[in-house]
């Protein structure tokens, strides 16, 4: 119950200012270990990055193990809490259909709160895109998967995969710097998001109003960069009947990248940013209805847990 209590817990408060002011939240200090050892080892090897990661796998791994020992639930349940981001990743989503609803300018500042592209010469459509393709990314990342390994694994694997996901983050770049460096942060970030990227993709299909052929999707999904951001990307475009991605800029420099469902309306506005939130937050309940339900599977729950997990694998 510890997972379900943890959901409803970061539901309720999210990432409440006056905490996170005050104390480091436990993403930030995952950041600063990160930042430490790309001072001290990088010397531009994959063996160094091997080694990085090694220690921060094992260090996330035993200060799991022994919050894990504490007698009660509760110390998982807030733990729990500060490493999941339901609540802020709407919010954030939201506040780019309330600021585009205002002017172009007000939501180009709200948008790049939550996109890594050049935000100066995007237009209406291109802000909302971005919106609702961080919504969907983060959704898998931010929440599908840290619930996932919270349920398969505990608090240590939780402990572990937002460790991971927070040195891709930082390192896992293909840069001069960083191209050997963070092969490895990369790989196991890929590794780690693979099943629950897919697991994303088929909860947005299940609630959507509307669902586009399997079929669809993963001809879609084939198309991102990454092995696995691409997959809630392709399931919500359909769903909301629009077309995600498509060129952009980055650095200065255009990027023609592919259309994600081309078939759809390209002129998303603040509507349908309302609408994929509507989506996230019915993913978030059948996820937390799936919680309860292998919190109340007592024994059965690992064999629910192989069947939800090789369904995800194989979609």
């Amino acid at each position: 119950m510890a997972l379900v209590l943890a959901m409803l817990l970061d539901a309720a408060f999210g990432e409440p200012k006056w905490l996170w002011d005050r104390v480091a939240h436990p993403a930030v200090l995952m950041g600063r270990a990160v930042g430490w050892l790309d001072q001290r080892l990088n010397d531009r090897t994959r063996r160094a990055g091997v080694i990085a990661v090694a220690i921060l796998t094992i260090g996330a791994l035993m200060l799991g193990l022994i919050l894990w020992a504490i007698p009660g639930i509760w110390v998982e349940v807030i733990v729990g809490a500060m490493l999941l981001a339901q609540r802020s990743l709407v919010q954030h989503v939201q506040a780019v259909a309330d600021a585009l609803r205002l002017s172009v300018s007000d939501a180009r500042h709200a948008v790049a709160m939550i996109v890594g592209r050049d935000v100066r010469d995007m237009d209406g459509p291109a802000i909302a895109r971005g919106a609702i393709e961080s919504g969907a990314e983060n959704l898998s990342d931010g929440v599908i998967a840290p619930v996932f390994w919270f349920a398969l694994a505990g608090l240590p694997g939780l402990l572990v995969y937002k460790v991971v996901n927070t040195a891709d983050s930082m390192i896992g770049y293909r840069t001069e710097k960083y191209e050997a460096f963070g092969w490895a942060a990369a790989k196991l970030d890929d590794l780690l998001n693979w099943p629950p990227a897919r697991l994303t993709a088929i909860l947005i299909w299940l609630i959507a109003p509307t669902r586009a052929p399997l079929a669809d999707i993963r001809r879609d999904a084939a198309l991102h960069r990454s092995p696995n951001a691409g997959w809630p990307e392709a399931a919500m475009a359909p769903a909301l009947g629009v077309s995600l991605s498509g060129p952009r800029s980055y650095e200065g420099e255009m990027q023609d990248f592919a259309w994600v469902h081309p078939e759809g309306r390209k002129d998303a506005g603040p509507a349908d940013i309302d609408a994929s939130v509507t989506i996230l937050w019915k993913t978030w309940g059948v996820t937390l209805a799936l919680a309860f339900c292998f919190a109340a599977l007592g024994g059965l729950k690992w064999w629910f847990m192989a069947l939800v997990y090789m369904m995800a694998s194989g979609f």
